[in-house]
């Protein structure tokens, strides 16, 4: 029998919009999961029994919050000491100001989830389904991630140093990435940030860092990117179809211009 576990971690990761060679996407899974049900709802503990559970949690040794389920919370503040929420269910969790640093999400769901302000830095966020959530002026800095972040909200969040680059050496189920399709990043930190074959088309990037990040082979569709920061960004093989490249500071230090897709449809200045 297929446990529950099981079955929820295959649907995080079957929710990351797959890539196939044929450059289609295929349908997300997510579209066809109850997410009205008690799974993906309702909370097994209360904050209390939570907190009880993390006093007893240090840093060097993390509780295993493994498939837990923690949707609808008031998780407000709460330090999670590096914990594993592996396949853990925090859909519409209240977590601002919440302490994830080096905590483990992979496979998480934190749908419609209040990240406002939260420290995320250096945290595991692999097949992780953040759709809609609210991370403004949360810090990624240095996190791992691979998550569905379709229309997110990270103004002023830093993400800078962060690993949001497809795995190439592992697409057995097709073309696993950072979706950030018309999220709203306007003022975010991404310098340094490898964001390889991300899908970030209608994101809007206005006044963000993105000096040095690597874009290659990123879709930028419809982005706007009216007043970034781009001195070194990479965006050899990106698509920028409709986007808005105007008023950037730092454009002439742009890499990979002679090889981006659809320049000529782009607005530019």
């Amino acid at each position: 029998m297929v446990s529950a576990r099981s079955v929820i971690s295959m649907l995080a990761v079957c929710g990351i919009l797959l890539m196939q060679a044929d450059g289609v996407v295929a349908q997300d899974v997510m579209d066809h999961v109850d997410m009205t049900g008690a799974e993906m709802t309702e909370s097994e503990l209360t904050r209390e029994e939570l907190l009880a559970l993390l006093s007893t949690a240090t840093s060097d040794n993390p509780i295993d919050l493994t498939s837990k389920r923690l949707s609808g919370l008031d998780l407000r503040n709460i330090d999670f000491k590096a914990a594993n929420l592996r396949w853990a269910r925090l859909n519409n969790a209240d977590l601002r100001g919440a302490n994830l640093s080096n905590a483990v999400l992979d496979s998480a769901w934190l749908i419609d989830a209040n990240l406002e302000d939260a420290n995320l830095r250096g945290a595991s966020l692999a097949s992780t389904q953040m759709r809609r959530a609210n991370l403004r002026a949360a810090d990624l800095s240095g996190a791992r991630i691979v998550a569905n972040l379709q229309r997110a909200d990270l103004q002023n969040a830093n993400l800078r140093n962060a690993n949001m680059g497809a795995n190439m050496k592992n697409q057995s189920m097709g073309l696993m990435r950072t979706v950030l399709r018309m999220a709203t990043l306007d003022g975010a930190d991404l310098r340094n940030v490898n964001a390889m074959r991300m899908d970030a088309e209608y994101a809007s990037m206005r006044g963000a860092l993105l000096d040095n990040a690597s874009f290659r082979g990123v879709e930028l569709t419809g982005a706007d990117l009216t007043n970034a920061s781009v001195a070194g960004l990479d965006l050899s093989g990106s698509d920028v179809s409709g986007a808005y490249l105007v008023q950037m500071i730092g454009k002439e230090k742009i890499r990979g211009l002679d090889s981006v897709k659809n320049l000529e449809e782009a607005e530019t200045d």
